[in-house]
């Protein structure tokens, strides 16, 4: 029997496309001492992996060989005293059905608080860019006004989610009108905005915020951000998880300059890494958990079967074909 692989077979240039992608098959590898035999079960596919791709991000994914991202898999075998066939680990790992690791990094999860899936969004990686990025960065108060976007996405639906836990009044922006109803009815958003069908941005954020906006969760930069920054209160935080609308630019965008507004509102605007949280991850977990069980918070997941599909669900994620996180279950 073969093992599939996905490999980087071209650098994108602005849209990723199939042909960027190529599939190949390899024999199933062996295992030996201290070693475990892997069978992957969901892939998750993020937008971050776009900059890989082209090399603007490190490290880089290298043309020939296959891309990798946080993935679960399935113990099918064993040769290491610290993991036993059935079990489940998550990891960043490569694009293959079956792969051997000797166990370094390997994250045992159990299917008893939430779904196996729910550990490569809202109990993973997803939830805890949420989490992290908005306490730390954001630093929300009870009463102020929170405006994510992205807010159907991944991490946007969980910071949002987050955010009313907090007190906050929260406003998400998306990109279809079915999008703007879910924010509102499963996720609790107060309120919010289709930023392809209105035509005027900065006035739809003047109205949703009347008092201004004091905590801006960006998942998207380009004009969307441009609009909101704009509404931003003296002292406003902007924690900065993504600026999906520009990674398949081919030229540099054209956007007007925030640093007025930074100084004379006092702003913070940072990024962050999430791997810088990593000492706190359990604890972010826990609550994370914890809030999923009491039913405070709640997620979305957008699945598609097969490993031949994981090209198709990237290409998805910019063509906003998902609600929640997108995954891949082999």
């Amino acid at each position: 029997m073969n093992n599939k692989a996905i490999i980087l077979n071209n650098r994108p240039s602005g849209m990723p496309t199939a042909s960027d992608f190529k599939l190949i098959t390899e024999p199933i590898p062996q295992i030996g001492h201290g070693e475990i035999l892997l069978k992957t079960v969901y892939v998750s596919v993020d937008p971050y992996l776009r900059g890989k791709m082209s090399g603007t991000k490190t490290p880089r994914f290298e043309l020939g060989a296959p891309l990798s991202s946080k993935i679960i898999a399935e113990v099918m075998e064993s040769k290491n005293e610290n993991f036993s066939v059935g079990e489940h680990v998550s990891h960043y790992l490569d694009w293959k059905e079956y792969l051997v690791s000797n166990g370094e990094g390997l994250v045992k999860v159990e299917q008893t608080d939430a779904p196996l899936s729910a550990y490569l969004g809202v109990l993973g990686i997803t939830g805890l860019s949420a989490y992290f990025a908005l306490l730390d960065i954001g630093k929300p108060k009870a009463g102020e006004t929170l405006v994510v976007s992205g807010a159907a996405g991944a991490v946007g639906s969980i910071a949002g989610q987050i955010g009313k836990l907090m007190g906050c009044r929260v406003i998400g922006t998306a990109g279809t009108d079915e999008k703007v109803e879910l924010l509102k009815t499963k996720f609790g958003f107060d309120e919010a905005i289709n930023y392809k069908t209105t035509p005027d941005m900065k006035a739809a954020i003047a109205k949703a915020c009347p008092n201004g906006v004091d905590i801006y969760f960006d998942n998207v930069g380009g004009p969307v951000s441009d609009a909101v920054i704009a509404h931003m209160n003296n002292y406003g935080r902007i924690p900065v998880c993504g600026s999906i609308s520009n990674y398949n630019d081919t030229v540099e965008p054209m956007s007007p300059s925030l640093l007025p507004l930074v100084v004379y509102k006092f702003l913070t605007i940072q990024g962050f890494l999430i791997a810088d949280y990593a000492p706190r991850f359990l604890k972010g977990t826990a609550r994370l958990s914890s809030w999923l069980k009491e039913g405070k918070i709640t997620y979305s997941e957008t699945i598609l079967e097969g490993f031949d599909r994981l090209p198709e669900a990237f290409i998805g994620l910019f063509e906003g074909r998902n609600e929640g996180k997108m995954i891949v279950k082999i």
